[in-house]
């Protein structure tokens, strides 16, 4: 699995903003990536927003990249005008709370 990670600066009166255009119009989008598995949005508090984007592959986590800076350049440039922090790679160790996720009959 890989792994896209985020960091955008903000003005913290526009986190709300930036978050009901992630819902509805980022989501979508991500969602039908190559080897596309989760997508998260945190607002950080004090200006800092955060995504982590997971994939199958290497290929889904660098193509999401690529359409999260269109997007944002085409939808949120106003409100998110200097280029994210980004990190990305392979998850190299993991472990999910299948019980606590409510999925344990998945494993059983």
């Amino acid at each position: 699995m890989y792994v896209a990670i985020r960091r955008y600066q903000l003005d913290p009166a526009s986190a709300g903003e930036v978050m009901r255009h992630v819902n509805e119009g980022f989501i979508p989008l991500i969602k039908d990536a190559e080897g596309f598995l989760a997508y998260y949005a945190i607002n950080a508090g004090a200006g800092e927003i955060a995504t982590v984007s997971i994939f199958e592959g290497q290929a889904g986590a660098e193509e999401s990249i690529r359409i999260a800076a269109d997007w944002v350049r085409q939808n949120l440039a106003a409100l998110l005008p200097n280029p994210p922090e980004i990190t990305a790679g392979e998850i190299e160790a993991h472990e999910l709370n299948l019980t606590g996720l409510g999925m344990r009959h998945l494993r059983e």
